[in-house]
């Protein structure tokens, strides 16, 4: 996944899930209604690091060969694993009395986790510490959040002039699933004993937050049911609150400047909650055989005393504590510039005017190319994607837009949107990564967004 970056639907104001991505998209329906479940399904998934086609190819290559020098010695922790899916439940908009104003709400559930390469553990799993002696192994290259989620929203845009469109969103979130483990410190590290030929130092400050497992793991044993799980996506589990900010803004007849900021927002996670500490310091020298103590008294267990030691020294518990998460906040930016043939929009033009003398839907060109910037916020640091777009209309029946985005998933990201218009259905679909499909395996990214929608214009 590039980050859930949406390149291909944003500002593609013929469908009307744009709006989900700038709230201050500019409009021309009186009314659209998505088909449920059906209006918007998007997923999105890949890897920084290293592909299938990277370990199993069939090149004549040793597999643990591959594994050692691809994975283990080939990838760091700036590398990750990520993916997302969003699904709409509903989805509807409508045009005030004032039609400058478009309002528009509806619910959709959002699964989305990311998980950085934990470059020291894999390293000191697969090699061990027998050769590394004084090399300090970071614990803090566990990094890794997850989530899964209802999202009720409810939007309004508004058209100030006939330069600036405004938009705000506000949300309401309903966690159902949640696994966070993103601030842990320490280091274990092997060196030469003082009692024994070698010391081990493990000092550890790790966490793993976690909410909605409980019920889960009820559910999969059957000693719950799946409607225990479903509640807690209708405000039955965690909740917390959130906006979108989106504008348009023309700078000249032609060319056009639009942002948005996505999920500014925190989840509140109090039910279901069960985490894992992992807190201290350690340094210990292996069994530690004293005699003639250790003949006088035969039945001392050392291994378990030496167990027993490490564990009071840094122990591992729960606890139920509440905790907050914050959303993955995410920016769009873009520069379009408009020309070619000017193509009327469906809605009326006669009477929805404004106090500046202006029509409530602005023509639309046949032609608009431009970039975009998007950025979202990680748990290492923003992470963001840059494209280059072209979109071409023809007339109001269909529309084809195509970008090339550069990002830390592929320097060779071409993707195709398709909007189509059979009186009033709009049925859309967008894939990204096409270069790769030719081999899937060999692709560290892909990408689809699809739906079905009933718009309305109105009276012509």
């Amino acid at each position: 996944m590039t980050s859930q970056n949406k390149q291909i639907l944003y500002d593609f104001s013929e469908i009307p899930q744009s709006l989900i991505v700038n709230p201050g998209t500019e409009t021309d329906f009186q009314w659209y209604s998505g088909v449920p479940l059906l209006s918007g399904i998007s997923f999105q998934a890949g890897s920084s690091g290293i592909s299938v086609n990277d370990v199993f190819a069939n090149d004549g290559l040793d597999i643990n060969d591959k594994f050692r020098d691809r994975v283990i010695n080939g990838m760091n922790t700036k590398d990750d694993l990520s993916g997302n899916y969003q699904i709409e439940l509903i989805n509807a908009g409508y045009r005030g009395k004032n039609p400058d104003n478009f309002y528009s709400f509806g619910i959709y559930n959002e699964g989305d986790a990311i998980g950085y390469w934990f470059q020291d553990y894999a390293l000191l799993g697969y090699e061990g510490n027998a050769d590394k002696l004084n090399k300090r192994f970071d614990l803090g290259d566990l990094k890794t959040r997850g989530e899964i989620l209802n999202v009720f929203h409810f939007g309004v845009s508004k058209k100030i002039d006939n330069k600036l469109t405004l938009g705000l969103r506000g949300k309401l979130y309903s966690g159902i699933l949640d696994f966070t483990s993103t601030k842990n410190k320490g280091y274990f590290v092997t060196n030469e004993g003082q009692n024994n030929l070698l010391a081990n130092t493990l000092n550890a400050d790790i966490e793993l937050k976690s909410s909605g497992f409980v019920v889960f793991d009820d559910v999969t044993r059957k000693d719950g049911s799946v409607g225990d799980l479903v509640k807690r996506g209708f405000f039955g589990g965690d909740l917390g609150v959130g906006v979108d900010f989106g504008f348009t803004y023309h700078l000249n007849e032609q060319t056009v400047v639009t942002a948005s900021i996505l999920d500014l927002g925190f989840i509140y996670h109090s039910t279901d909650v069960l985490n894992y500490t992992l807190k201290g310091d350690a340094r210990v020298e292996g069994v530690e055989i004293i005699l003639p103590d250790a003949i006088n008294n035969g039945n001392t267990d050392f291994w378990q005393d030496l167990i027993d030691e490490v564990e009071e020294l840094v122990p591992f518990e729960d606890n139920n504590k509440s905790y907050i998460t914050y959303r993955p906040t995410k920016l769009y930016g873009s520069l379009r510039y408009n020309f070619g043939e000017q193509i009327g929009s469906k809605g009326s033009l006669d009477c929805n005017c404004n106090v500046s003398g202006g029509s409530s839907y602005r023509t639309k060109y046949a032609n608009n190319v431009g970039g975009q910037l998007y950025v979202i916020n990680r748990p290492r640091g923003p992470q963001a994607a840059l494209s280059a777009f072209y979109l071409r209309r023809f007339g109001n029946v269909m529309a084809i837009k195509t970008a090339y985005t550069i990002d830390k998933y592929s320097l060779t990201n071409v993707g195709l949107g398709v909007s189509m218009q059979a009186g009033p259905v709009n049925l859309y679909f967008m894939a990204d990564n096409l270069l790769a499909y030719q081999n899937i395996a060999a692709s560290n990214y892909a990408s689809f967004q699809l739906g079905i929608n009933i718009i309305s214009w109105g009276k012509n």
